[in-house]
């Protein structure tokens, strides 16, 4: 049965404002998240839980304050401690509850694009129960970039702004995580940003906790892959043919020695692979139409573009939503599910 549409979301105000708004439109899915506690990795207390949480949140409120702000007016709308929602925003500190999926990432621009656009590609690999809650939200703060997300609850994903620019990427398994700006609360931070120089800067402030692979692409043509961890990052980009990809792993060679999950990342690297055989294949006539086609790939099973569940195992994930936007018209394509059998949904700036 092909999935329902993805709720769209408008609002309006500061930053305390817009999240009290998410957070009494998404309140049902945030108290689900948070009730019960999600699972606290084995040898902490849910005391020491929060007081670790706490030493985070205090490094975003100093590097970031406008992040917390809006964290703790979600909190304020759904009626649920802002600690404990700040809490599960921060992926560092949360390893049993997230499952062996991840995310595909395809760029295209020119000449690798006969019209001449700049277009960006995403799946978004997640448990299928992250599937349901999925929202778009359109977020307009005074003096920032109008900016479009989707994600679970308030959890953004991908995004892209006013200011023609698109925030994507992949979660990566970095081996020198530490206490300071989670990687969702930068990536929150960069989704607002009036230009990619600004975004770039954010992925890379000396205070993250960690990073993802992040993909920065605007309407100049300008596309960046900020392959990260905590105390290093690797840039590269787009290549003679105009296209690059990107998955879960590390695949810089600079950046190697922080893998810290070799076995993942092996199926991770197969999912790369056929990405990038797609865009090679297709450079010099890629479209919107034939980047949905390239996430709908089912070719290298089960670790393929296009996820599905697999039956008996816990851990399983699929892909719960798709993502391609021709950043030259500011035009996004989107859909709940898998991109194989889907009802596309439009956004425009």
């Amino acid at each position: 049965m092909t999935p329902q549409p993805i709720e769209l979301i408008r609002v309006r105000g500061g930053h305390h404002g817009v999240g009290l708004q998410i957070g009494q439109a998404c309140a049902g899915s945030i108290r689900a998240m948070l009730d019960p506690a999600p699972k606290i990795p084995s040898g902490r207390t849910q005391a020491e839980q929060l007081e670790l949480a706490s030493r985070y949140r205090e490094a975003t409120a100093e590097a970031i304050p406008r992040m917390v702000e809006e964290i703790e007016g979600i909190a304020e709308g759904a009626g649920v401690d802002p600690l404990s929602l700040f809490a599960s925003g921060i992926e560092e500190i949360w390893y049993e509850p997230y499952p062996k999926g991840g995310c595909s990432d395809l760029v295209a621009v020119p000449p690798a694009i006969a019209s001449g656009h700049i277009l960006v590609a995403h799946n978004n690999d997640l448990y299928p129960r992250d599937e349901e809650p999925l929202v778009a939200i359109e977020r307009s703060v005074p003096d920032e970039p109008v900016v479009f997300t989707i994600g679970v609850g308030p959890w953004p994903s991908v995004g892209f702004n006013s200011a023609s620019i698109s925030c994507t990427g992949n979660e990566l398994s970095p081996n020198d995580e530490r206490i300071g700006i989670p990687r969702l609360m930068q990536f929150l931070a960069m989704i607002s940003q009036p230009t990619l120089a600004a975004a770039r800067e954010l992925a890379l402030h000396p205070r993250r906790a960690s990073s993802y692979n992040n993909i920065l692409v605007s309407r100049d043509g300008e596309a960046v892959n900020i392959e990260g961890s905590a105390t290093d990052a690797e840039l590269t980009g787009p290549d003679e043919r105009g296209v690059f990809a990107h998955t879960n792993h590390y695949a810089c060679e600079r950046m190697l020695p922080f893998e810290g999950d070799h076995v993942y990342a092996k199926g991770s690297a197969v999912r790369l692979r056929r990405a990038r055989e797609l865009l090679e294949a297709g450079a010099g006539s890629i479209t919107t139409d034939s980047l949905r086609q390239m996430l709908s790939d089912h070719a290298t099973a089960p670790d393929s573009l296009c996820r599905h569940p697999e039956p008996g195992m816990e851990d399983a994930s699929k892909t719960v939503f798709w993502y391609v936007a021709d950043v030259t018209e500011m035009r996004i394509l989107y859909g709940r599910g898998n991109p194989c059998d889907s009802t596309e949904q439009e956004y425009r700036f």
